[in-house]
């Protein structure tokens, strides 16, 4: 009897009853929220509308075709900064349905809905979902927003609209609640409760540390300003891998194929997307095993001794599909090696601007769910020639590893450095939930759901 009672799958709560009352309230003082989806999680479509990513029936664009390749991989010049290179592909909300998994982070776009759902169970409605008409939330719409961004491109570059699309949406919320419960709009001190999932929190934590300040051009570390978090009360990071992960090497140099209706996404293609660089692990963490102990994988001479990614010389009919207006293959491996040297800068600078130790500006809380209980790839190993293989797993997520979604930064350290009890990481986090779930699975846990509407409805 006692081993049937533990098997019995626990009851789910009624969230709807628990928070009927405070999800009527819509006063001046509670925070409306910005849900950021991570890397994958928003639709792209070209200049006609046509969904180049985000669907992955038989009939969806595919990738083994040179046109939806060149439409999918961003555009590589030598000598152009990162941030001119642009083409007309364009972020159309967060993804409807699909379940896949590249870069070491699977994503699910049920993550994003459920995210909403347990918001519209807290009475927060999307303005998306009512511009578009698929629900009728009458004037009351203003409570939650999506920020839907092109995932391919570098973090800074999107943190900084993320700050431009909070403060639009700051002034708006002010203009509202002044009609709705009278003054002025600069009566109004609104911030917002931020929910982000996996890279997401990259974005969010980038933009609230440095609002729209660029990364120095001469390669410096900015000065960590907080001009973002003024518009940021709560911040809830949900499976964000703070610390990298060694998958994104892998995907970078092998490729992904998402499902039996699409080629391969290949990895020249993927390699041309400076937001995966930014995923790679942290040197000091020792995740991937370099043959020589003293390389550093942010050093574009190593990936061209082991003919990685962009510089593998066996894949220029990968980089003739990306780059067709270029005579010869030497010409293309020009460019490529250019676009490689400036996506690996610009990942190690970014590394350096998140990791550095700043404590939080007063009234700013941060808090962290993340997945535990799953096997999690954490360490791989590069052969003499190049070569990956997987050396050990540890717990996480399935995904991302629980070091990581912590930044626990006493990962790498040998047995004969001094240990330190306590987790030391550059975020100073006010609260960690640990659920037995997957990557995946981490927003439809109810625990999490719970957690999360008591944290943004009940919690002052």
């Amino acid at each position: 009897m006692f081993a049937v009672g533990c098997t019995q799958k626990l009851p789910r709560p009624d969230l709807g009853s628990r928070y009927n009352h405070a999800a009527k309230y819509h006063g001046p003082e509670r925070n409306p929220v910005i849900v950021i989806p991570g890397i994958l999680g928003s639709k792209l479509v070209d200049e006609n509308g046509t969904l180049i990513w985000g669907a992955f029936s038989g009939g969806s664009a595919n990738p083994s075709r040179d046109e939806v390749a060149r439409k999918m991989g961003l555009p590589m010049a030598h000598g152009v900064p990162l941030s001119e290179l642009q083409d007309t592909l364009r972020h159309d909300g967060a993804l409807d349905r699909a379940k896949l998994s590249v870069f070491g982070l699977p994503v699910e776009s049920k993550a994003y809905a459920q995210i909403l759902s347990t918001l519209g169970v807290g009475g927060y409605r999307d303005q998306q979902l009512a511009e578009s008409g698929a629900v009728d939330y009458g004037s009351d719409h203003y409570t939650c927003y999506q920020f839907a961004y092109d995932w391919r491109r570098d973090n800074v570059e999107n943190a900084r609209l993320l700050y431009r699309f909070m403060k639009d949406r700051r002034a708006y919320v002010q203009q509202r609640q002044a009609e709705e419960f009278g003054g002025k709009p600069e009566d109004y001190e609104v911030t917002f409760d931020v929910v982000a999932h996996s890279m997401g929190g990259l974005v969010l934590r980038y933009m609230m540390r440095y609002g729209d300040q660029d990364l120095p051009a001469d390669g410096s570390t900015p000065e960590v300003t907080w001009a973002g978090a003024d518009m940021v009360d709560k911040a809830v990071l949900v499976g964000t891998p703070n610390a990298g992960t060694p998958k994104a090497l892998m995907d970078l140099t092998r490729g992904v194929k998402f499902s039996p209706f699409h080629g391969a996404y290949t990895p020249a293609l993927l390699s041309s997307m400076p937001s995966i660089y930014q995923l790679l692990p942290r040197d000091r963490h020792r995740s991937v095993a370099l043959p020589n102990s003293q390389d550093s994988l942010f050093d574009p001479e190593v990936w061209q001794r082991y003919g990685w990614g962009l510089v593998d010389p066996n894949r220029d009919d990968q980089l003739k599909v990306l780059l067709p207006d270029l005579p010869d293959a030497a010409a293309r491996a020009k460019v490529a090696r250019d676009h490689l040297n400036k996506c690996l800068v610009r990942a190690s600078a970014f590394h350096a601007a998140l990791d550095q130790q700043a404590t939080l500006p007063e009234g700013l809380r941060m808090s962290l769910f993340l997945g535990d209980g799953q096997s999690t790839v954490t360490h791989v190993d590069v052969s003499d020639s190049g070569g990956l293989s997987e050396i050990r797993t540890t717990e996480g997520d399935g995904t991302v590893p629980r070091y990581s979604v912590m930044f626990d930064n006493r990962e790498g350290q040998d047995l004969g450095d001094q240990w330190t009890p306590y987790v030391p990481a550059p975020v100073a986090w006010d609260d960690i939930n640990i659920l037995f779930a997957e990557h995946l699975g981490l927003t439809s846990d109810s625990t999490f759901s719970n957690n999360l509407l008591f944290y943004l409805l009940d919690e002052e």
